[in-house]
């Protein structure tokens, strides 16, 4: 076989042109800062709604500083325009032809929030048009906008058709196909989950079978005004079809002047997403309208990523006006013919789920026509590559920045297929339903081909507008996080100044429909959040460090993916084993990564060491084949619950072709079949061991990435449910250490054992709690350790000067520490106080309320306090004079130390109850390291005084409570909250909900014990 040689100098030359800001595989040089302290680039940023550009320049630019001071890389820099207008008309008083994407006034804008992120030392994103970012302001004529292919159909009486063909008018003739009718029928249509946001729902559809061979185009024979004379056979019932094209004025800004005088007039146009002239439409724009002027220079300085939100744009069939020539390349026949086949469910498989077409036709044939369907989708697919491919490549060369779009989300294709081609490929919480089996569909290919980021949209929720906890977030993230994600934009921070029509607290992005509306208006923007941002931040940190390791690849092909991204793998038993697993579509397997070495697939990147088939699964011709290579090449390959399907393409006549050769591939070497749940079992009859096998009395999800570079290997450890234990088990020959995303700390792991080359640490999880275990350096060089400790050991201190100590609890309990060098040391301390509760409490509450003027949006809110003398901590809602409140919780109470008659004691852990929102611990005046909100504690020994010490743990409320007993006198862009709420279904608000804190306070004193 012949194979193209490189000239190294041609080598070279390819290397430097690769630029560090370009650069989007794991291997790139960025700046990453420290794991304590992170770059801006590797922070989690927030989706800032920008109202539209004519709000005041300081305001957004005080935004940007405020986000970056409390731990935010930068912002998503959204020009929102009421979600281009779809939520509601232009307010009263706005004016977006004047205050419009890419007009004078945008371009002072943005160049003002760029100079803000210089200035804070920030990063920014940017969509590349308003609102979704799926198209600019244009001439309407421009032949790179949006083009649309409406159906039309009409039934041939007595056997002929003479006359004007049926929808003449609507636009450019692309096919008129008529075919045999064997069968019609009227089906009703269920739309009660029809998203209402995008326009009334169909009732029903026209669903007809087609005879397989009649199916004829004679769009030649029509004439000049549209008439034909047809003649057909008078025993059978015949149909006619009539395929237009034309630019279909799809907004993503739903404005219009009333004028023309400028392209500012008419919104803004959605663009083809299936051409490369989509794209250059959008670089044109920027070229002329946004990057001159300074805006360009500052973009390469502290741009972060351009950006395009999930696609939501309607159609009646996803087009455009090449797509026959290239599916005539790809697939070597023609399409026109069988346009019939592809009317239903083939424009906005999401949004648009309530309109899937007026009629559905297949064929008489064993695969009804799903072939024809199925190539379908896969040219459209390629077509779609082509506009990403445009629109990456002039983001790194003009502006040497990198692109990250939500790739082909909601579009009738295999999301798997594509996710490769723009250098960050970006998912989301909200549709993803925060499922990690969807994520894993997402993160196998960005792994595969080596992507350095994997981003989402974060923390939307519906009906939690000003009311989701940050506990409820922290679980979003960790379990994106578990399926591969590791970086996420929040969802989103609001602007704070006045706007049109709007009252306090301010312009409320989706009009309460979605959480979450970041602000100083939040009690928590000051008082926690940030421990929050700081959390993730030193995730991504790691999470974006070296190279990620998957065990297993599960093979998955569709024809378009499921928005709802359910569960393919439904077993439990790869999870429960510690098995870590992906999924990959054999278009993937085109990648040039896709290659199999020492017997893993994708050996620089995922390094996979089995391939997964279930019997669900349909295998392409090209994907069998692409099988057999790897199974001979040594990859394991297991079937899972019987043969595997095929997937229809053209008339199915591969169908014998790959059948015959999943026949062979099951007699291959390395190919293996076993009943459904059995892989984890089958796995380990070949010695295949997860990178980190798991042993526990819950559910725990595991995360391994190796960092050459860098010198360190980390497992993270993630805890889906309620508190559980176990333990990890790693390959390794480095010494372990904990790396504490909360408080940026690291310590040597105290206890744990060896087994051969692995590492097996013991731990106990609280319910969302995550830990992580870093490698590094020799295991011969590292510090004592212990392989078993007693139950009175409540926690450790490490340093270089001190070496371990250890607290140790009160306890008679006579079980020793072992250490690993076998020698056993006594800890049983009577001597020690017993924990205790804490109680009485004083509540001060500071109520956080509008501003007599509820119009004054600019207010941050009006203070005033309460005192409430608790005996126990309950609820806010439990307290009749708060149950409406939102605000700050001044929780306080004091303890004499040492513990009056009792023995000695070095110091104690304050040990709360889970925190639900936010909790920030001082003790005497000085606030404590940052605490794990599902397994809080502090360790009060650097501050205990002797006598009496005061301990302060103050708690932020969500707003919600207090706005849902104004709700009648809110609004956001002339839009009353209730109206909005009952225009789109809800005909009640969420009730109010518990904050403060809640449960039990106890401190457990302990001495100090040093490890020799």
């Amino acid at each position: 076989m012949w194979t193209p040689t490189i000239n190294l100098l041609n080598l070279l030359l390819l290397w430097q042109s690769v630029r560090a800001d370009t650069n989007d595989q794991t291997s790139a040089k960025v700046d990453r800062g420290t794991f304590d302290n992170p770059a801006a680039r590797l922070r989690p940023r927030f989706r800032y709604w920008l109202p539209d550009a004519g709000v005041d320049v300081q305001t957004v630019q005080e935004n940007i500083k405020a986000a970056g001071a409390i731990g935010a890389g930068g912002v998503e820099f959204l020009p929102f325009y009421n979600y281009g207008g779809q939520l509601s008309p232009e307010p009263t008083g706005a004016n977006w032809t004047k205050d419009g994407f890419g007009t004078p006034t945008f371009h002072k804008m943005f160049l003002a929030a760029l100079e803000a992120h210089k200035e804070a030392g920030l990063k920014m994103d940017f969509p590349l048009g308003p609102n979704q970012g799926q198209g600019v302001p244009a001439d309407p004529s421009d032949e790179g906008l949006q083009w649309d292919l409406e159906p039309f159909s009409v039934a041939v009486t007595n056997g002929e058709f003479i006359g004007q063909i049926p929808g003449w008018g609507a636009g450019e003739l692309v096919a008129l196909v008529s075919a045999e009718v064997l069968s019609t029928k009227n089906i009703s249509l269920d739309t009660s989950g029809a998203l209402s946001l995008f326009g009334a729902a169909q009732n029903s559809y026209l669903s007809l079978v087609l005879k397989s061979g009649t199916l004829v185009d004679w769009a030649k024979n029509v004439s000049s005004t549209g008439h034909v004379s047809l003649k057909f056979s008078t025993g059978a019932s015949h149909r006619l079809f009539a395929f237009y094209q034309f630019l279909s004025h799809e907004k993503n800004l739903e404005y219009s002047s009333g004028n023309a005088e400028s392209i500012w007039d008419n919104g803004s146009y959605v663009v083809d997403h299936y051409s490369a002239k989509g794209a250059q439409v959008v670089a044109k724009f920027w070229e002329r309208y946004i990057l001159p002027d300074g805006v360009k220079d500052l973009l390469k300085e502290v741009g972060n990523y351009g950006w395009e939100d999930s696609v939501e744009i309607r159609s009646n069939i996803s087009w455009t006006p090449s797509l026959p020539e290239i599916f005539q390349s790809k697939h070597g026949y023609d399409l026109k013919p069988f346009l019939p086949l592809i009317t239903f469910r083939d424009n906005n498989i999401n949004i648009q789920s309530g309109s899937p077409g007026a009629f559905h036709c297949v064929l008489d044939t064993p695969d009804q026509g799903l072939g024809y369907f199925n190539d379908f989708r896969g040219a459209l697919a390629a077509a779609y590559r082509n506009y990403l491919e445009e629109l990456t490549d002039w983001v790194n060369k003009e502006l040497n920045l990198q692109m990250s779009a939500q790739v082909s989300y909601n579009l009738p294709m295999d999301m798997e297929a594509n996710i490769p081609f723009v250098n960050a490929p970006e998912c989301e919480s909200l549709q993803f339903n925060s499922n990690i089996d969807g994520y894993r569909q997402f993160a196998g290919p960005a792994n595969l081909a080596g992507k350095r980021v994997i981003s989402n949209e974060m923390g939307a929720v519906m009906m939690k507008a000003y009311n989701l906890p940050h506990s409820e977030l922290l679980g979003y993230i960790n379990l994106a996080v578990a399926g591969g994600v590791n970086q996420v934009v929040l969802h989103g921070q609001s602007y704070t100044g006045d706007y049109y029509g709007t009252t306090w607290p301010g312009y409320t992005a989706f009009n309460y429909l979605f959480s979450e509306l970041y602000s100083d208006k939040q009690p928590s923007w000051s008082h926690g959040l940030g421990d929050v941002l700081n959390y993730t931040a030193r995730v991504q940190y790691l999470q974006q460090s070296g190279v990620p390791r998957t065990d297993i690849v599960i093979y998955n092909k569709v024809s378009g993916t499921d928005p709802s991204f359910p569960t393919l793998y439904s077993p439990t038993d790869l999870i429960d084993a510690g098995y870590t697993y992906t999924y990959l579509s054999p278009d993937n397997f085109a990648l040039p990564q896709a290659v199999v070495k020492n017997n893993t697939l994708g050996p620089d990147g995922p390094a996979y060491q089995a391939l997964v088939i279930t019997s669900n699964s349909n295998l392409t011709l090209d994907g069998v084949h692409y099988i057999q290579k790897y199974a001979r090449a040594g990859l394991p390959v297991i079937l899972s619950g019987g043969d595997p399907g095929v997937y229809a393409a053209h008339d199915s006549r591969d169908t014998p072709a790959i059948k015959q050769a999943i026949q062979t591939l099951k007699q291959s070497h390395n190919v293996y079949s076993v009943s459904a749940g059995k892989v984890a079992a089958k796995l380990q009859d070949l010695g295949i061991q997860p990178r980190v096998a798991i042993q526990t009395n819950g559910t725990w999800y595991s995360t391994w990435r190796e960092d050459a570079q860098n010198g360190m290997d980390h497992v993270f450890v993630f805890c889906d449910g309620n508190a559980s234990t176990g333990t990890v088990s790693i390959t390794s020959s480095k010494a372990p250490i904990f790396l504490d995303p909360w408080t940026g700390h690291t310590k040597p792991v105290l206890e744990y054992t060896r087994h051969g080359n692995r590492v097996v640490i013991p731990l106990s999880l609280a319910a969302n709690q995550t830990v992580v275990i870093g490698f590094t350096g020799s295991a011969s060089n590292s510090v004592q350790h212990a392989s078993q400790l007693p139950p009175s050991v409540a926690g450790y201190d490490y340093s270089q000067e001190s070496g371990i100590e250890i607290h140790v609890s009160a306890s008679k309990d006579s079980q020793p520490l072992v250490l690993s060098n076998g020698k056993r040391v006594s800890l049983a301390r009577t001597d020690v106080p017993g924990p205790s509760t804490l109680s009485n409490w004083t509540l001060t509450a500071e109520h956080w309320e509008a501003p007599s003027n509820i119009s004054d949006a600019t207010t941050v809110a009006i203070k005033h306090n309460t005192t409430h003398h608790l005996s126990s901590l309950v609820s806010w809602t439990e307290i009749s004079a708060l149950r409406n409140v939102s605000g700050l919780g001044y929780y306080s109470t004091s303890i004499s130390w040492p513990p009056a008659g009792h023995g000695s004691a070095d110091g104690a852990y304050f040990i709360l109850p889970a925190i639900s929102h936010a909790a920030r611990v001082y003790v005497n005046g000085q606030k404590a390291p940052p605490i794990d909100f599902s397994a809080p504690r502090v360790d009060l020994g650097p501050y205990l005084v002797k006598g009496s010490n005061q301990i302060t743990v103050v708690v932020p409320t969500t707003m919600w409570n207090y706005i849902r007993g104004i709700a009648g006198d809110i609004q956001t862009a002339d839009v009353p909250l209730q109206l909005f709420m009952s225009a789109v279904g809800y005909t009640t608000l969420p009730s109010v909900t518990d904050n403060g804190l809640i449960g039990t306070v106890t401190l457990v004193p302990y001495a100090k014990v040093r490890l020799e």
